[in-house]
Protein backbone atom coordinates (compact mmCIF):
# COMPACT_ATOMS: atom_id res chain seq x y z
CA UNK A 1 0.00 0.00 0.00
CA UNK A 2 2.11 2.85 -1.23
CA UNK A 3 1.33 6.51 -1.55
CA UNK A 4 1.81 7.59 -5.12
CA UNK A 5 2.33 11.28 -5.77
CA UNK A 6 1.08 12.20 -2.29
CA UNK A 7 -2.43 10.97 -3.23
CA UNK A 8 -4.60 8.20 -1.88
CA UNK A 9 -5.59 5.58 -4.44
CA UNK A 10 -7.94 3.39 -2.41
CA UNK A 11 -9.83 1.77 -5.30
CA UNK A 12 -6.99 0.28 -7.35
CA UNK A 13 -6.97 -2.74 -5.03
CA UNK A 14 -10.27 -3.87 -6.60
CA UNK A 15 -9.00 -3.87 -10.18
CA UNK A 16 -9.12 -7.24 -11.91
CA UNK A 17 -5.88 -8.39 -13.51
CA UNK A 18 -5.11 -11.49 -15.58
CA UNK A 19 -3.71 -14.35 -13.52
CA UNK A 20 -0.91 -16.53 -14.95
CA UNK A 21 0.00 -13.90 -17.52
CA UNK A 22 -1.01 -14.46 -21.13
CA UNK A 23 -2.77 -17.72 -20.27
CA UNK A 24 -5.08 -16.01 -17.80
CA UNK A 25 -5.61 -13.10 -20.17
CA UNK A 26 -6.68 -15.39 -23.01
CA UNK A 27 -9.38 -17.14 -20.96
CA UNK A 28 -10.37 -14.25 -18.68
CA UNK A 29 -8.89 -15.91 -15.59
CA UNK A 30 -8.18 -13.18 -13.04
CA UNK A 31 -6.83 -13.02 -9.50
CA UNK A 32 -10.46 -13.06 -8.35
CA UNK A 33 -10.98 -16.40 -10.10
CA UNK A 34 -7.78 -17.75 -8.56
CA UNK A 35 -8.82 -16.72 -5.06
CA UNK A 36 -12.25 -18.30 -5.52
CA UNK A 37 -10.59 -21.58 -6.50
CA UNK A 38 -8.22 -21.23 -3.56
CA UNK A 39 -11.14 -20.65 -1.18
CA UNK A 40 -12.95 -23.71 -2.52
CA UNK A 41 -9.77 -25.77 -2.12
CA UNK A 42 -9.14 -24.58 1.44
CA UNK A 43 -12.73 -25.32 2.47
CA UNK A 44 -12.49 -28.82 0.99
CA UNK A 45 -9.20 -29.48 2.77
CA UNK A 46 -10.57 -28.16 6.05
CA UNK A 47 -13.57 -30.48 5.94
CA UNK A 48 -11.65 -33.50 4.67
CA UNK A 49 -8.66 -33.32 6.98
CA UNK A 50 -10.59 -31.81 9.87
CA UNK A 51 -12.90 -34.80 10.03
CA UNK A 52 -10.41 -37.44 8.89
CA UNK A 53 -9.52 -38.64 12.41
CA UNK A 54 -13.08 -38.48 13.80
CA UNK A 55 -11.59 -38.53 17.28
CA UNK A 56 -13.78 -38.61 20.36
CA UNK A 57 -11.61 -35.87 21.81
CA UNK A 58 -11.21 -33.58 18.78
CA UNK A 59 -8.04 -31.74 17.92
CA UNK A 60 -8.00 -28.08 16.94
CA UNK A 61 -8.76 -28.65 13.27
CA UNK A 62 -11.55 -31.12 13.98
CA UNK A 63 -13.01 -28.82 16.65
CA UNK A 64 -12.98 -25.93 14.18
CA UNK A 65 -14.72 -28.01 11.52
CA UNK A 66 -17.31 -29.35 13.96
CA UNK A 67 -17.97 -25.85 15.28
CA UNK A 68 -18.63 -24.53 11.77
CA UNK A 69 -20.86 -27.53 11.04
CA UNK A 70 -22.89 -27.14 14.23
CA UNK A 71 -23.16 -23.37 13.82
CA UNK A 72 -24.62 -23.56 10.31
CA UNK A 73 -26.76 -26.59 11.18
CA UNK A 74 -28.25 -24.61 14.05
CA UNK A 75 -29.02 -21.73 11.68
CA UNK A 76 -30.77 -23.95 9.16
CA UNK A 77 -32.83 -25.95 11.66
CA UNK A 78 -33.61 -22.88 13.77
CA UNK A 79 -34.90 -20.85 10.82
CA UNK A 80 -36.35 -23.43 8.44
CA UNK A 81 -37.16 -26.29 10.80
CA UNK A 82 -36.47 -29.99 10.34
CA UNK A 83 -37.60 -29.67 6.71
CA UNK A 84 -34.58 -27.49 6.11
CA UNK A 85 -32.00 -30.19 6.86
CA UNK A 86 -31.88 -31.15 3.20
CA UNK A 87 -30.70 -27.62 2.40
CA UNK A 88 -27.89 -27.74 4.96
CA UNK A 89 -25.11 -28.66 2.47
CA UNK A 90 -26.04 -25.68 0.31
CA UNK A 91 -26.15 -23.18 3.18
CA UNK A 92 -22.95 -24.58 4.71
CA UNK A 93 -21.10 -24.26 1.40
CA UNK A 94 -22.44 -20.73 0.89
CA UNK A 95 -21.48 -19.63 4.41
CA UNK A 96 -17.96 -21.06 4.22
CA UNK A 97 -17.34 -19.67 0.73
CA UNK A 98 -18.36 -16.16 1.73
CA UNK A 99 -16.46 -16.39 5.03
CA UNK A 100 -13.24 -17.54 3.38
CA UNK A 101 -13.60 -14.91 0.68
CA UNK A 102 -13.99 -12.20 3.29
CA UNK A 103 -11.17 -13.44 5.51
CA UNK A 104 -8.65 -14.14 2.76
CA UNK A 105 -8.83 -10.53 1.62
CA UNK A 106 -7.35 -9.39 4.92
CA UNK A 107 -4.00 -11.04 4.17
CA UNK A 108 -1.30 -8.97 2.43
CA UNK A 109 -1.36 -9.23 -1.37
CA UNK A 110 -4.57 -11.28 -1.27
CA UNK A 111 -7.73 -10.34 -3.16
CA UNK A 112 -11.23 -10.04 -1.70
CA UNK A 113 -13.46 -11.55 -4.37
CA UNK A 114 -16.56 -10.70 -2.30
CA UNK A 115 -15.78 -7.02 -2.95
CA UNK A 116 -17.03 -7.43 -6.53
CA UNK A 117 -20.74 -7.04 -7.17
CA UNK A 118 -20.57 -9.62 -9.97
CA UNK A 119 -19.55 -12.30 -7.46
CA UNK A 120 -21.97 -11.33 -4.70
CA UNK A 121 -24.86 -10.93 -7.15
CA UNK A 122 -24.02 -14.31 -8.67
CA UNK A 123 -24.27 -15.93 -5.24
CA UNK A 124 -27.48 -14.03 -4.46
CA UNK A 125 -28.96 -15.06 -7.82
CA UNK A 126 -28.27 -18.72 -7.04
CA UNK A 127 -30.10 -18.29 -3.72
CA UNK A 128 -33.01 -16.53 -5.44
CA UNK A 129 -33.40 -19.23 -8.10
CA UNK A 130 -33.19 -21.97 -5.46
CA UNK A 131 -35.89 -20.53 -3.20
CA UNK A 132 -38.19 -19.91 -6.17
CA UNK A 133 -37.75 -23.47 -7.48
CA UNK A 134 -38.26 -24.90 -3.98
CA UNK A 135 -41.44 -22.88 -3.46
CA UNK A 136 -42.87 -23.87 -6.85
CA UNK A 137 -41.98 -27.54 -6.41
CA UNK A 138 -43.60 -27.73 -2.97
CA UNK A 139 -46.64 -25.50 -3.40
CA UNK A 140 -47.22 -25.34 -7.15
CA UNK A 141 -49.66 -22.60 -8.11
CA UNK A 142 -50.30 -21.82 -4.45
CA UNK A 143 -46.89 -20.15 -4.47
CA UNK A 144 -48.40 -17.14 -6.25
CA UNK A 145 -50.67 -16.61 -3.26
CA UNK A 146 -47.52 -15.42 -1.48
CA UNK A 147 -47.92 -12.09 -3.27
CA UNK A 148 -51.41 -11.51 -1.88
CA UNK A 149 -51.80 -12.36 1.83
CA UNK A 150 -54.84 -14.40 2.76
CA UNK A 151 -57.59 -12.29 4.29
CA UNK A 152 -56.47 -9.02 2.71
CA UNK A 153 -59.26 -6.93 1.12
CA UNK A 154 -59.53 -7.71 -2.57
CA UNK A 155 -59.69 -4.02 -3.45
CA UNK A 156 -56.12 -3.64 -2.16
CA UNK A 157 -54.82 -6.19 -4.67
CA UNK A 158 -53.61 -3.57 -7.23
CA UNK A 159 -51.42 -2.07 -4.48
CA UNK A 160 -50.33 -5.11 -2.47
CA UNK A 161 -49.43 -7.43 -5.38
CA UNK A 162 -46.98 -5.04 -7.14
CA UNK A 163 -45.39 -4.14 -3.79
CA UNK A 164 -44.94 -7.82 -2.88
CA UNK A 165 -43.52 -8.66 -6.30
CA UNK A 166 -41.00 -5.82 -6.15
CA UNK A 167 -40.08 -6.84 -2.60
CA UNK A 168 -39.54 -10.44 -3.70
CA UNK A 169 -37.47 -9.50 -6.75
CA UNK A 170 -35.34 -7.11 -4.70
CA UNK A 171 -34.03 -9.94 -2.51
CA UNK A 172 -30.98 -10.81 -4.64
CA UNK A 173 -30.20 -7.10 -5.07
CA UNK A 174 -30.23 -6.30 -1.35
CA UNK A 175 -28.43 -9.55 -0.50
CA UNK A 176 -25.61 -8.88 -2.94
CA UNK A 177 -25.21 -5.14 -2.32
CA UNK A 178 -25.04 -5.59 1.46
CA UNK A 179 -22.05 -7.94 1.24
CA UNK A 180 -20.35 -6.05 -1.60
CA UNK A 181 -20.71 -2.63 0.05
CA UNK A 182 -19.39 -3.77 3.43
CA UNK A 183 -16.33 -5.42 1.91
CA UNK A 184 -15.51 -2.42 -0.29
CA UNK A 185 -16.00 0.11 2.51
CA UNK A 186 -13.81 -1.80 4.95
CA UNK A 187 -10.93 -2.27 2.54
CA UNK A 188 -11.08 1.33 1.39
CA UNK A 189 -10.73 2.47 5.01
CA UNK A 190 -7.78 0.13 5.53
CA UNK A 191 -6.06 1.48 2.41
CA UNK A 192 -6.71 5.10 3.37
CA UNK A 193 -5.22 4.80 6.85
CA UNK A 194 -2.35 2.68 5.58
CA UNK A 195 -1.54 5.46 3.11
CA UNK A 196 -1.70 7.98 5.96
CA UNK A 197 0.95 5.94 7.77
CA UNK A 198 3.27 6.14 4.74
CA UNK A 199 2.65 9.86 4.14
CA UNK A 200 3.01 10.93 7.76
CA UNK A 201 5.98 8.66 8.30
CA UNK A 202 7.92 10.67 5.74
CA UNK A 203 7.58 14.00 7.58
CA UNK A 204 11.09 13.91 8.97
CA UNK A 205 12.08 13.26 12.57
CA UNK A 206 8.53 13.60 13.93
CA UNK A 207 7.06 11.49 11.15
CA UNK A 208 7.23 8.09 12.87
CA UNK A 209 5.58 9.51 16.00
CA UNK A 210 2.80 11.23 14.05
CA UNK A 211 2.23 8.05 12.05
CA UNK A 212 1.43 6.15 15.25
CA UNK A 213 -2.12 7.48 15.28
CA UNK A 214 -3.19 6.12 11.86
CA UNK A 215 -1.23 2.94 12.64
CA UNK A 216 -3.28 2.44 15.79
CA UNK A 217 -6.48 3.11 13.88
CA UNK A 218 -5.47 0.64 11.17
CA UNK A 219 -4.73 -2.10 13.70
CA UNK A 220 -8.16 -1.54 15.24
CA UNK A 221 -9.74 -1.57 11.76
CA UNK A 222 -8.16 -4.93 10.99
CA UNK A 223 -9.76 -6.39 14.11
CA UNK A 224 -13.06 -4.78 13.18
CA UNK A 225 -12.83 -6.15 9.64
CA UNK A 226 -12.34 -9.68 10.97
CA UNK A 227 -15.60 -9.24 12.87
CA UNK A 228 -17.35 -7.77 9.83
CA UNK A 229 -16.07 -10.63 7.64
CA UNK A 230 -17.73 -13.16 9.93
CA UNK A 231 -20.90 -11.10 10.43
CA UNK A 232 -21.43 -10.63 6.70
CA UNK A 233 -21.06 -14.37 6.08
CA UNK A 234 -23.52 -14.95 8.92
CA UNK A 235 -26.00 -12.40 7.55
CA UNK A 236 -25.77 -13.92 4.07
CA UNK A 237 -26.40 -17.41 5.47
CA UNK A 238 -29.23 -16.47 7.84
CA UNK A 239 -31.07 -14.44 5.19
CA UNK A 240 -30.79 -17.46 2.89
CA UNK A 241 -32.34 -19.56 5.68
CA UNK A 242 -35.14 -17.01 6.15
CA UNK A 243 -35.89 -17.05 2.42
CA UNK A 244 -35.88 -20.87 2.49
CA UNK A 245 -38.33 -20.76 5.40
CA UNK A 246 -40.68 -18.59 3.35
CA UNK A 247 -40.33 -20.95 0.38
CA UNK A 248 -41.00 -24.09 2.44
CA UNK A 249 -43.79 -22.71 4.61
CA UNK A 250 -45.07 -20.04 2.20
CA UNK A 251 -45.34 -17.25 4.76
Amino acid sequence: MAAEGKTIDALSQFELKPFLGAIGDSVGFTQSSAHMLLAAGLITLLVMYGMASRAIVPGRLQALTESAYEFVHGLVVGQVGDEGKRFFPFVFTLFMFVLFGNMMGLFPYAFTFTSHIAVTFGLAAIVFVLITVVALSIHGRKFFGYFFPEGAPIWLAPIIIPVEIVSYLSRPVSLSIRLFANMVAGHVMLKVFATFIVLLGGLGAVGPFVALLPLTVNVALVGFEVLVAFLQAYVFAILTCIYLHDAVHLH
